[in-house]
């Protein structure tokens, strides 16, 4: 298997595909690719096997199989490893945790937007529109539910980690980067998904990236 993700720095989605295959437990080769580079243009033109993608990350190669998107990714390693391996046992517990991703997986435009992911930086909250203050609101108002309801087994949304806590990763480190305020249960799961190996893996990378989207930069 071989995954093809973004800039650690800045690419959530690149996150979540590898959270993905880590929580598979399968080996797999990873291969980064700066994002609005050259060298991603050229791997799009010189190898056909991106095409399906429409030239997007992360991308996971495993054999004649091309898979592209976060979420297909997270349920293609599912289907090999077993499904319990991402998702609550508990049917309740399930379904929330199946609703949460979704409505991560195509909502919150408005905060993907004007907080752009960048693990390396710190910076104040700078003012934001109506709309992304609901979907920080919205988020907190899941993380609550979820913990309160089915997270009692452990420090993560729905007690062990899973597949609600590797799509919300990236808001962590959204939250972390622009110092949006939360309260103590939200403070103590986002302290455990930093600590959590992977994430130190990932955000470690991060800060030794030396490429810079500047466009990234501009939040204040």
């Amino acid at each position: 298997m071989k995954l093809i993700i973004g800039n650690k720095n800045y690419s959530s989605w690149s996150l979540r595909g590898w959270l993905a295959v880590k929580q598979s437990g399968l080996s797999f080769e990873e291969l980064t690719v700066p994002i609005m580079g050259e060298e991603w243009d050229r791997l799009k033109q010189d190898m056909g096997e991106v095409q399906p993608s429409s030239g997007k990350v992360p991308i996971l190669w495993d054999g004649e199989a091309v898979v592209w998107d976060s979420l297909a990714i997270m349920e293609y390693c599912a289907d090999k490893v077993g499904r319990e391996r991402f998702w609550p046992r508990d049917e309740p517990a399930r379904a929330m945790a199946r609703a949460m991703v979704a409505e991560m997986h195509s909502g919150y435009l408005s905060l993907r937007r004007e907080l752009p992911m960048n693990i390396r930086r710190r910076v104040e909250l700078p003012g934001l529109s109506d709309p992304a203050r609901h979907d920080i609101v919205r988020i907190l108002g899941l993380w609550a539910e979820a913990r309160a309801r089915h997270g009692r087994a452990g420090p993560y949304l729905f007690g062990t980690f899973g597949a609600a806590d590797i799509f919300y990763a990236p808001v962590v480190t959204r939250f972390m980067t622009y110092g949006v305020g939360v309260p103590g249960f939200a403070q103590a799961y986002m302290e455990a998904i930093c600590e959590h190996d992977w994430m130190r893996e990932w955000i470690g990378a991060a800060g030794e990236e030396e490429w810079v989207i500047e466009q990234f930069e501009m939040v204040r």
